[in-house]
């Protein structure tokens, strides 16, 4: 009788990326656990991602870098090293607990001193940050409630300038972005807000914008990539 061999899985696929690019990384995966004993959901970016940002951020040339949605700090460590230690990071928290932990990776990594965590509406923080006198941020990386997603581009441009990286996580979520959500529901008022935002994207022309998606330990979803004419 024929036997199939099993597949790899995405999930093998990423466990084996990793460990043959990324090496030990204790530190974030303390960080990690630190933040699931904490109660935070499993929802911050791979660690595949997580690089991708770091790695970014280094080839832009990023020093001021702008995170909306904070979580327990994982990506928020990730651009913490690839603005380097002179570079910042300004990153928005809704949820005071998740900035308690987060703070607490961040300190664990030594590398707190390099990041601001603005806890409260990011719609609110983003608003006082467009009234205090400090330079442009050179990438946005947004990862937050996504029903605010088309709100938070138009804020992430106009604190931007020309040449800001704009990174948008979550844009596919298994495909539903194809078709609107049902506006009574959570879900789909998160894809709503994810298609608004890919309409500013596409229509705005101070950005020029592309999308690409992903497959991985995560499962299929995506992220929108984009930078200020």
């Amino acid at each position: 009788m024929d036997t199939q061999e099993a597949k790899p899985s995405p999930s093998d696929v990423d466990k084996y990326l990793v460990e043959s690019l990324h090496g030990s990384e204790p530190e974030m995966e303390a960080g990690r656990k630190h933040a699931h004993e904490a109660g935070l959901p499993h929802i911050e970016v791979s660690e595949t991602r997580g690089k991708f940002l770091m790695l970014l951020a280094q080839i832009s040339g990023a020093r001021r870098v702008l995170e909306i949605g904070t979580l327990g700090g994982y990506s928020t460590t990730w651009l913490a090293r690839g603005v380097g230690p002179d570079g910042h990071v300004t990153t928005c928290e809704y949820e005071p607990l998740h900035a308690r932990v987060a703070a607490d990776n961040l300190k664990a990594s030594s590398i707190d001193g390099r990041v601001d965590i603005r806890i409260g509406a990011a719609l609110d923080t983003l608003d006082a940050l467009l009234a205090e006198p400090e330079e442009p941020f050179d990438m946005v990386f947004i990862d937050a409630d996504m029903e605010n997603t088309g709100h938070y581009i138009d804020l992430a441009i106009t604190l931007g300038r020309p040449g800001t990286v704009i990174v948008v996580d979550n844009v596919v979520r298994e495909g539903a972005v194809l078709e609107p959500g049902d506006p009574l529901t959570e879900s789909g008022r998160m894809v709503n807000g994810i298609r608004d935002g890919i309409d500013v994207l596409g229509s705005n022309p101070r950005v020029d914008a592309t999308a690409l998606q992903t497959v991985g330990s995560k499962g299929w979803d995506g992220f929108a990539l984009a930078v200020v004419r």
